[in-house]
């Protein structure tokens, strides 16, 4: 006698499960709603208002954008470009070169921690040393730096008294070198943890196979760690890229105020209540560094990887 047997589909989804995990995600959605798209659209919205001395216009006007970028069609007078332009492309100046010193800094910190540390205890000790400049705000740390590098500070004092200069350096303080140095002391840490833990992830029996092939230390590092790294190496790029694009804190007290940025433009802007022109300055902000972040991401699937 033949059987047959009934192909077995796959188990019903009761009801009653979905209803639960809808209320498991419904507070973070909240969260999200509330603390970050509701925002976003009201700044999206504002940016589209009118604003005189005395008050804030609801409509909708393209003059705020049309002002930032107004007489950027040409070069002034002195072969510059607008201000504007000038803003935002000393912004990814910055953010260029903080991100390359920190991606060199991370990098070769977190392979150490990694690869060079046998203990996991001394590797927790060297770690938690690293996070130690973050027990105090960035403020404080910023102003250590004062006077460290300023026109009579330790490091003038100390060039000068060994006969290096005749008179203090100037560019020390309150300068470019100034603000991207405050920035990788900053920064550094966003780019080691996301590095180091990727490093750790990679099984170390590639190293071994590396090795065995006749791959030298370099090629190992290159052909091996590198590449499994990638997934650090973009989050963190992320990190630093995002926090330096929208900072004005560390540029006004290491610049001396006399640096401009599009975040500093921004707060500026807001002190004198001009909420539509600097709604409009933050997406176009917002619109740059997701671009940004939008060109990272095509390098590697970071939900796969994770």
């Amino acid at each position: 006698m033949n059987t047959t047997t009934a192909p077995v589909g796959p188990p019903a989804i009761s009801p009653t499960r979905t209803v639960k995990a809808w209320w498991q995600a419904a507070p973070f959605t909240l969260v999200f709603v509330v603390f970050f798209l509701i925002p976003l659209a009201l700044t999206v919205m504002v940016s589209f208002w009118d604003f005189n001395e005395y008050e804030l216009i609801p409509g909708f006007t393209l003059r705020n954008y049309a002002a930032i970028f107004e007489g950027c069609s040409t070069l002034t007078e002195h072969g510059d470009f607008c201000v504007s332009l000038s803003t935002y492309l000393s912004t990814l100046k910055f953010c260029l070169l903080v991100w390359g010193i920190t991606l060199l800094l991370g990098f070769a910190v977190a392979y150490f921690l990694a690869f060079h540390v046998r203990s996991p205890g001394m590797q927790t000790l060297l770690f938690v040393l690293c996070t130690v400049p973050f027990w105090t705000s960035n403020v404080i740390r910023m102003i250590s730096w004062v006077p460290l590098l300023g026109r009579n500070g330790l490091v003038n004092q100390g060039l000068m008294g060994i006969g290096v200069i005749n008179e203090p350096v100037e560019w020390l303080l309150f300068s470019d070198f100034s603000v991207v140095l405050a920035f990788v002391h900053l920064y550094t840490m966003f780019m080691i943890v996301p590095i180091f833990n990727s490093m750790m992830r990679i099984d170390r029996s590639l190293l071994e196979a590396a090795s065995d092939s006749g791959a030298s230390g370099w090629q190992t590092l290159w052909n091996v760690i590198v590449p499994l790294s990638r997934t650090g190496v973009i989050i963190g790029s992320i990190f630093v890229i995002t926090i330096v694009m929208g900072d004005f804190v560390t540029i006004g007290v290491m610049g001396g105020q006399q640096i401009a940025s599009v975040g500093k433009i921004i707060q500026v802007q807001t002190s004198y209540l001009q909420f539509p022109l600097a709604a409009a300055n933050a997406v176009i902000l917002l619109a740059v560094v997701l671009m940004i972040i939008w060109g990272l991401t095509r390098l590697v699937d970071i939900r796969k990887e994770l």
